[in-house]
């Protein structure tokens, strides 16, 4: 007995049309379109593969910025992220007692590393996808690659100093040259480090000026907070003093001075008196050094200055020319060479 519906359909329908039950006949029914109905089980095949990829990278990214996110953060909390505990932190001892700056600091860090995971992660997974669905497809591929490869060298000649500022400021961030609240010499620019970010860092010098410089363009970097710093006073004295004495004198009012409360915190060694340092035609000049603690070397050298200046002063030990006249000529004060 001859099939009802087979008889309804036209003779230039395709032959799968007469499947009953097959999604060929289900399409030729709905749109009565040849050539939809013969491609409906391969275009639906590589609908859901499509989808499939599409899925997976979808969640994989999801996954992949969650746990980045659990490796930088942290910092906000005092906490060390997990993603800097194997990278070494040079962060001083006072910037790990002042808490804000320690936050900041680490907390940049941090995000500037995160952002450029999130970043290769997300290019490296989506691209693989996109990839994938050009293959479902039949595309052909090699035409593709060659033709991005040759616009990713065009791109890279045009913002080579783009990529060079970006691949600085990585290797910046990795090895933690300096960060926030650090003292470095840029070489153009000398200050405190207000950010740190992945193409530019922010510092401001002492006169207030806010200086932007571009990683790329930093060549050395001189930081003077890590580790420990040096205090160097000058003292120069008169050719008619007695060396010996003075020497005695600043010595002494340098421990003094480093013995005091305000100044005690940041000194970590006694003041150490090296001596004269040149002789000059207008008097002779003695050095002493005090190590302190990193970025504190300036507030230490002009107390202890203003110190021995006045003990000198005290002690009667005559200035140096033009102060206390010229050599073999009395001045003011200063007993005749």
């Amino acid at each position: 007995m001859e099939n009802p519906l087979s008889s309804a359909i036209p003779p230039e329908a395709p032959a799968c049309a007469a499947d009953q039950g097959s999604l060929c006949a289900r399409v030729y029914r709905l749109t009565q379109t040849d050539w939809l109905s013969r491609s409906a089980d391969e275009l639906f095949a590589h609908a859901v593969v499509v989808l499939l990829i599409i899925v997976v990278a979808v969640f994989l990214r999801l996954a992949v910025h969650r746990a980045i996110h659990r490796l930088t953060s942290g910092a906000g909390e005092g906490r060390v992220p997990t993603l800097l505990r194997p990278l070494r932190d040079r962060a001083v001892r006072t910037l790990r007692d002042a808490a804000p700056l320690m936050v900041e600091r680490r907390t940049q860090r941090a995000q500037a590393i995160g952002s450029v995971l999130r970043s290769f992660s997300t290019i490296l997974i989506y691209g693989v996808a996109f990839v994938l669905i050009l293959g479902e497809f039949g595309v052909n591929l090699a035409p593709i690659i060659a033709s991005a490869g040759i616009v990713g060298v065009a791109i890279g000649f045009g913002a080579q100093n783009l990529v060079r500022d970006f691949l600085s400021g990585i290797f910046m961030m990795l090895e933690d040259q300096y960060g926030v609240g650090d003292v470095v010499d840029l070489g153009e620019a000398t200050g405190t480090v207000e950010a740190v970010g992945l193409r530019v860092t922010t510092l401001r010098d002492i006169a207030g000026t806010v200086w932007y410089v571009r990683n790329g363009e930093v060549l050395r970097v001189g930081n003077s907070s890590q580790g420990f710093s040096v205090a160097v006073v000058d003292i120069p004295v008169g050719h008619s003093a007695d060396v010996d004495d003075a020497l005695e004198i600043a010595e002494r009012a340098a421990n003094a001075e480093c013995a005091e409360p305000k100044i005690a915190s940041k000194v970590i060694a006694p003041p150490e008196m090296l001596g004269v340092q040149s002789v000059t035609a207008e008097g002779v000049l003695m050095r002493l050094t005090i190590r302190t603690r990193p970025g504190e070397q300036w507030a230490v050298q002009r107390a202890v200055a203003a110190e021995v200046k006045t003990a000198l002063d005290d002690a009667g030990v005559p200035a140096p020319y033009p102060f206390g006249g010229r050599p073999g000529v009395a001045g003011p004060g200063t007993p005749a060479v």
